[in-house]
């Protein structure tokens, strides 16, 4: 039996030791960062109002003992002496435990925002952010910023005062109970050891159902902000029924979840609820014998009640706080798999075969004031699917190209490798430093701000006045705009305001003022009239010294010096402006010849 049992303790045991890293390796973030001496000193603050409360109950302890001694014995001085020193004691313990619970929280709070911070410069750090989307692993990011780092400071804060109350507490009252009874050392040893080993079994379930609860409760609340970000074009496609099921399946998720959590709870506390009132009478019955046989006062059977009251919750820790503690290991796995990800995303390593664990290729990126791509073949991120292959070209000053093709032959995926978004494949793209390059997409994006600063991003630190910012406005056809939305500074939701086609203008108007040498358009103009279109073309011809569009209409030929057709099996040709013009014509006139045929 023991042999059988050997490696299911040896797996729990691997589990608790990697748990115990993981939460390492968060908390020392802080505790030995820039902050760490002010983090010390205001937990030692705390630590020490901490014991301060552990004599001041010992010393209750003394005092209830005399207390109740002399209400036994009606010896009336004693006992409103006794009174007269409760009360004192209540004086100090007051602004303690009151000052005790502040730093506490203040500690807790100094602790998420360091954490916070550090996670958020680390998210937008080398573009985690976009390549954390690539990974299913890692659900509900925001959650794990916002939710998991808040549990976890709070919830390490409050286990480690809770274990150090419990260590103060076992070696202020242990001498005591001893000193009363032996016999009762020996039950309560005893008991907690059960208690222990009781809530353990029952409840190591518990620390995956919580897991998978915060997980449900993330996906569902996603689900809805989805709804509530995309309302227009539900509205329209009246996709209400479609939405609705999937929110509900995924609220029916996190229901079904919980209701195998609860569950387990419940099992749990039948163990629990019993061993607490068991409690109760369990000194008394120990100490009961010596009171009858007048070998003790009742002072002391009510010390030696309060004493064992006060070690047993100190050796059962994990039996109390055993619900409280699955939650938060549950919150230490999903904080470190997100701490583990960035960290890989952070050292920019080469993303490794997980059979062959060999190096995968990836496009190497040049710096120069050129723009050309050498023998480029490109993959999907999870390189299942190949998109270019061994594509080359260079584009000299003052010339366009044009990207044409059909839809999914990886148009726009070969602009996110142009912007180093995508990095699986082989070949050699040459590009000047992002700074020196604006990327506009189709749907522009509109962030939560003022007009100045829409017009300003993402370089918001940089200032232009009001006449330049008109004057910007006038060239793209929003001269109206501050009229209408009551000046440069009132912000409003911008995405719902403006329609598609002068969000796409807004964003002209950005690479207008930033002046880009380098244009990447990725059907910018889609939403736009043809006269607007050749208007913000114009603009781009005397902006940028080179640009690249991504496009669908005929009428974007103009514009560009030469085209580029991908085609599906990772065929391409890159062609001259009049010579693609030319074999459209005649794809045209056979289309003609053939159908009258």
């Amino acid at each position: 039996m023991v042999r059988a049992d050997r490696p299911v303790v040896e797996r729990f045991s691997r589990v608790d030791r990697r748990l115990l890293k993981q939460f390492w390796a968060i908390a020392k973030l802080y505790w030995f960062s820039e902050e760490r001496w002010k983090a010390r000193g205001i937990l030692a603050l705390l630590l020490v109002l901490l014991i301060s409360f552990t004599v001041m109950n010992a010393v209750l302890n003394f005092v209830g003992r005399d207390f109740f001694t002399a209400l036994s014995e009606r010896n009336v001085p004693e006992f409103y002496r006794m009174v007269l020193i409760y009360f004192g004691v209540f004086v100090v313990a007051i602004p303690v435990s009151v000052f005790y619970v502040y730093v506490r929280d203040k500690l807790g709070l100094y602790w998420r925002q360091w954490l916070t911070t550090y996670f958020l410069d680390r998210y937008f750090h080398n573009r985690a952010y976009y390549d954390i989307n690539a990974i299913s692993a890692i659900d509900n990011p925001d959650q794990r910023i916002s939710e998991d780092i808040r549990a976890f400071t709070v919830s390490s804060l409050r286990f480690l005062t809770t274990i150090v109350f419990s260590a103060s507490q076992l070696i202020a009252f242990s001498g005591i109970l001893w000193s009363i009874s032996i016999p009762l050392v020996l039950v309560l040893v005893g008991y907690a050891a059960v208690g222990t080993i009781g809530t353990v079994w029952f409840g190591k379930r518990l620390i995956g159902l919580n897991y998978n609860q915060l997980r449900r409760e993330a996906d569902f609340r996603y689900g809805l902000v989805r709804v509530r970000d995309n309302a227009e074009s539900i509205a329209f496609y009246r996709g209400e029924e479609q939405e609705s099921n999937q929110v509900k399946r995924r609220f029916s998720e996190a229901i079904r979840n919980f209701n195998f959590l609860i569950g387990w709870q419940r099992n749990l506390n039948f163990f629990t609820t019993g061993y607490d009132y068991l409690i109760i009478v369990l000194p008394f019955l120990v100490m009961a014998p010596l009171y009858f046989a007048e070998q003790v006062e009742f002072g002391v059977v009510t010390q030696a009640n309060s004493a064992f009251s006060q070690v047993l919750s100190a050796v059962s820790v994990i039996v109390v706080q055993f619900e409280s503690l699955s939650a938060f290991a549950a919150g230490i796995r999903r904080l470190a798999a997100f701490y583990e990800t960035l960290d890989t995303l952070a050292d920019e390593q080469p993303q490794r075969d997980s059979v062959t664990d060999t190096a995968l290729s990836t496009i190497n990126t040049e710096t120069d004031s050129r723009l050309a791509i050498e023998n480029l073949t490109l993959l999907t991120p999870n390189r299942q699917r190949t998109l270019v292959q061994n594509l080359s070209m260079s584009l000299q000053p003052r010339e366009g190209l044009l990207i044409v093709g059909q839809s999914g032959v990886g148009k726009s995926s070969l602009l996110r490798a142009i912007a180093g978004l995508w990095k699986a494949g082989t070949g050699k793209i040459v590009c000047p430093e992002s700074s020196e390059m604006l990327f506009l997409p189709q749907r522009p994006y509109m962030i939560l701000g003022s007009l100045r600063e829409q017009l300003l991003y993402p370089n918001t630190d940089v200032q232009f006045d009001n006449d330049k910012l008109m004057q910007v406005l006038e060239q793209v056809n929003l001269a109206d705009l501050p009229d209408r939305v009551s000046g440069f500074d009132i912000e409003l939701d911008w995405s719902n305001l403006l329609s598609l086609g002068e969000q796409q203008r807004l964003a002209i108007a950005r690479m207008l003022l930033t002046r880009p040498r380098y244009a990447i358009l990725d059907e910018a103009t889609s939403a736009l009239d043809l006269k607007n279109e050749s208007l913000i073309y114009q603009k781009i011809r005397e902006t940028a010294a080179i640009y690249i569009s991504v496009g669908h209409r005929a009428s974007l030929l103009r514009y560009h010096e030469h085209v580029l057709k991908l085609e599906s099996e990772n065929q391409w040709q890159l062609l001259p402006t009049d010579q693609f013009v030319e074999g459209m014509k005649a794809d045209v006139e056979s289309d003609i010849s053939l159908t009258v045929g």
